[in-house]
């Protein structure tokens, strides 16, 4: 039996060769290998737990995710129906080099090819320790209120985000802002409002390794009527005698800046602290008390300059009275309204008379003879003592001088006149 297997060996290895030679010229012209190429497929990495088991992130460089052609060769019956989306790259993580490139693996899906081949043979990675962080929220509203209103308040629903990405990335991110448009506003706004990132300069980041716990947050602003009212702080008490108050209330400030809707200000022309609050009983100088406005405010008005505490300076000048008494020439005093046919003149006798004047200091001090007016009022006289005609004779009448309001006389004043009938 060997030998029968062993004769003629050569003609017999031969004649299998051509068998196989015939058998693929047949299959070819049968079947014919045709080649077809695909653009921008995209390389799928896997295995990408591993880096997180490290506590790594990735970042793909210079785009070697995506592959620009891929060829297959295959029979013409399995080409003519492939699509794009039968042609997979990967990139397992487990075969990263050291120097953090990846050989990309070509296949066809569910399809027998000859071959497959992209013109990218690596991807290339970025590869460093994962770091994160927790950064505050800074708001910003852009554009102006409608006039007479402004923002009293405004706040994002969260303060902090934390972000997470490579170490170099996360390292310079300093903050997280939103912005929030308010121009010509007249009601209260909110809105969800983008999170982007800046560093320490003020510059915004565009960095895509980086992800937030959040990528927006609710941003409210509250925007209301604003009007300016004075301050009015009413007083109690007298001081102590001789003293007198200047009749000046000085406030710091004396204007203050109300926020509220519109109804609600407009009820609003100033605010007024009750007198209790202000006592100068036996005052001696002047009394200052700081005044806590915002006790007194209307219901839904509120104070609109975030910067001022609401404590009013109040100073009530108190003053002690000065007295002096001056010497007033006749001749600064006229008689008038005196029956038809009289005439009065004073005593040759009398050439002045003497008042006692009291007040403030600055009211009282320039006071001078030369400019203190002063009259008899002769038909007054008659009317109080219920005179309807008047002989000749002489008489005592009331003196009134002209004196600024802020001045008393402390004494009364009366003048002897002489009336005579006219010739």
């Amino acid at each position: 039996m060997r030998k029968k297997l062993l004769h003629n060996w050569t003609l017999k290895l031969a004649s299998l060769i051509l068998a196989m030679i015939i058998w693929f010229v047949i299959i070819q012209i049968d079947k014919p290998l045709d080649t077809v190429s695909f653009s921008n497929i995209k390389v799928t990495l896997t295995n990408t737990e591993l880096l997180d088991e490290k506590n790594k992130v990735y970042e793909i460089l210079d785009n070697t995710d995506n592959v620009g052609r891929v060829t297959v060769k295959a029979p013409s019956t399995i080409t003519d129906k492939l699509r794009a989306s039968d042609i997979i790259a990967e990139a397992d993580v487990s075969k990263l080099t050291d120097i953090n490139t990846i050989a990309i693996t070509y296949y066809v899906l569910n399809a027998d090819v000859y071959s497959v081949e992209g013109n990218r043979e690596v991807l290339k990675l970025n590869v460093e320790d994962k770091s994160s962080k927790w950064i505050k929220v800074k708001y910003e509203t852009v554009g102006d209120v409608a006039e007479g209103y402004m923002i009293t308040a405004a706040s994002p629903d969260q303060t902090l985000i934390e972000i997470t990405g490579p170490v170099s990335a996360v390292d310079q991110v300093s903050y997280a802002g939103v912005q929030i448009g308010v121009e010509g506003a007249t009601n209260s706004i909110s809105a969800n409002v983008d999170v982007n990132l800046y560093n320490a300069d003020g510059e915004l980041l565009q960095l895509p390794n980086i992800t937030k716990n959040v990528n927006y947050v609710l941003m409210s602003v509250e925007i209301l009527a604003i009007k300016e009212v004075p301050v009015e702080v009413r007083v109690m008490g007298e001081p102590k005698e001789g003293y007198t108050t200047t009749g000046e209330i000085e406030y710091s400030p004396d204007k203050i800046l109300l926020a509220g809707t519109p109804s609600a200000l407009n009820n609003v022309s100033k605010i007024v602290v009750p007198a209790e609050q202000m006592d100068i009983t036996d005052a001696t100088e002047d009394v200052v008390k700081n005044i806590n406005i915002k006790e007194y405010l209307p219901e839904n008005v509120r104070l609109a300059n975030n910067t001022f505490n609401g404590r009013v300076k109040t100073t009530v000048h108190i003053e002690e009275i000065v007295t002096k008494n001056i010497q007033i020439p006749v001749a600064n005093i006229n008689i008038q309204n005196l029956p038809e046919g009289l005439t009065a003149t004073y005593p040759t006798d009398i050439v002045e008379c003497v008042i006692t004047v009291s007040g403030l200091g600055k009211d009282v001090n320039p006071l001078r003879y030369y400019n203190i007016l002063g009259y008899v009022d002769v038909a007054a006289w008659m009317q109080e003592k219920e005179l309807t005609e008047l002989d000749a004779g002489s008489y005592n009448v009331p003196v009134t001088f002209v004196l600024n309001e802020k001045v008393s006389i402390e004494n009364d004043v009366t003048l002897p006149i002489i009336v005579e009938k006219t010739q």
